[in-house]
């Protein structure tokens, strides 16, 4: 079944590569379609449309619809081309002649618009509340492991003086941002297409501010082909703030692996976490946290696939907008599953003690011992060369202590202030 059946057979080779995997796709919008049916079956009764019998009878005949969902008992057969025909059939076969009233008034584009949006809005949502549990389990580390230090490096080089406490609340810090981008991409989703039809509106006396309230959308999208230029917009706004967390995931779990390498030796797992070797029964591999690193990698080219998709697109649907959900649905299930497993593990990582004790760490604190001299008196660059030279003779003393003490540095850490700008962007 098709909803732009007209009696014409189709040639199954091109049915089969329009339709493409929409159907396994399609099953994530099934709930969202059925809510945005009601809305709409609830608005075509208020204009006069659907008798109040009609209306109620859709009603309760969607909401089972989402019962179905919810259980897993929907699924969508070869028979149908995608969610929304196998709802308008479900709807027919058991209402009859209300059942082909239901898409009176809309047309699939801005159908498939409302589901992706309710559809996002709650993705967007589920995901600030996975980075502000992932935030403050950072900090709670942070605030554990304040006073351990922990070298500090530039291009790979021994370089500063750093904390575990500085490197926990620098990625908690880390996700204010991402949360920022989150907030931006629900803004752009948060907004009701429904109503502008094919993308040029209706003749018949809608009320789309209804739709808007009873689907909880913040504001209509107003201008009718506005809504149908979002598609692919909103997309790619969602894979832009997916791909901010994901940076911040990726470049933490390097660091873990790297820090776990016995070349670094600053922290460790637990063996519930690691892997081993199929030959070297020593190995106790961080594959987590590297297939963390992989997947979020792979989201961050989800923006630019998008862009590719939809740049040289005019206005009006096109059907390569279809393409969009085969990146961005898997790359949301990927998302959630690592902000999972990131949650899951980071508590159980374990850093170790007195790493500075190494002598190959005396170097951290020249710039420390530089400041000191211009304290007591020294132009900068006499200081710094002083040091070089005791560096070169082999002189040099490390206090091995640091007395820093603006905001955000190594002794002054701000946590307060960093949860504080945390609760504000929430």
């Amino acid at each position: 079944m098709k909803l732009w059946e007209k009696g014409i057979p189709t040639d199954k080779q091109i049915e089969h590569f329009t339709v493409g995997n929409d159907r396994e796709l399609d099953l994530v919008l099934a709930k969202y379609d059925a809510l945005g049916s009601i809305a709409h079956a609830k608005m075509l009764g208020q204009i006069g449309l659907l008798t109040e019998v009609e209306t109620d009878s859709l009603v309760l005949a969607l909401e089972a619809i989402i019962i179905d969902v919810e259980k897993g008992d929907f699924e969508i057969e070869d028979s149908f081309e995608d969610v929304h025909s196998k709802i308008e059939y479900l709807l027919t076969i058991k209402l009859g002649d209300a059942g082909k009233k239901i898409h009176t008034a809309r047309s699939r584009n801005d159908q498939v618009l409302v589901d992706v949006n309710l559809y996002l809005k709650d993705v967007v949502t589920e995901f600030k509340s996975q980075v502000r549990t992932l935030f403050d389990l950072l900090m709670e580390s942070a605030e554990q492991h304040q006073n351990v230090l922990l070298p500090g490096y530039t291009h790979l080089q021994i370089a500063m003086p750093s904390s575990f406490g500085m490197w926990f609340s620098a990625y908690a810090e880390t996700l204010i941002d991402d949360i920022t981008m989150l907030n931006a991409a629900l803004k752009i989703v948060d907004q009701n297409p429904l109503g502008s039809a094919a993308g040029y509106g209706s003749s018949f006396p809608i009320n789309r501010t209804f739709t808007t309230e009873e689907l909880g959308f913040e504001t209509l999208k107003y201008n009718s082909v506005a809504a149908q230029m979002s598609r692919g917009k909103s997309e790619k706004t969602v894979a832009f703030a997916m791909s901010s967390v994901a940076a911040t995931l990726a470049k933490f779990s390097m660091d873990v692996c790297l820090y776990m390498s016995q070349n670094f030796d600053f922290i460790t797992l637990p063996a519930h976490l690691t892997t081993g070797s199929s030959i070297m029964p020593h190995k106790k591999n961080p594959d987590v946290f590297e297939l963390i690193r992989g997947k979020c990698n792979k989201i961050q080219a989800l923006p630019y696939e998008i862009t590719l998709i939809t740049n040289n697109l005019p206005s009006g649907y096109h059907r390569d907008l279809q393409l969009l959900k085969e990146g961005l649905f898997p790359a949301i299930q990927n998302l959630r599953a690592c902000l999972d497993i990131a949650i899951f593990s980071i508590k159980d990582i374990k850093v170790k003690d007195n790493i500075l004790n190494d002598p190959k760490y005396n170097y951290l604190f020249t710039v420390d011992t530089l400041n000191e001299m211009v304290v007591a008196g020294m132009p900068f660059r006499d200081a710094y060369k002083a040091v070089a030279e005791q560096l070169e003779n082999g002189t040099y003393t490390s206090p091995k202590e640091t007395k820093h003490t603006h905001e955000g540095s190594i002794n002054n850490l701000c946590l307060e202030e960093i949860k504080e700008k945390m609760n504000q962007a929430y």
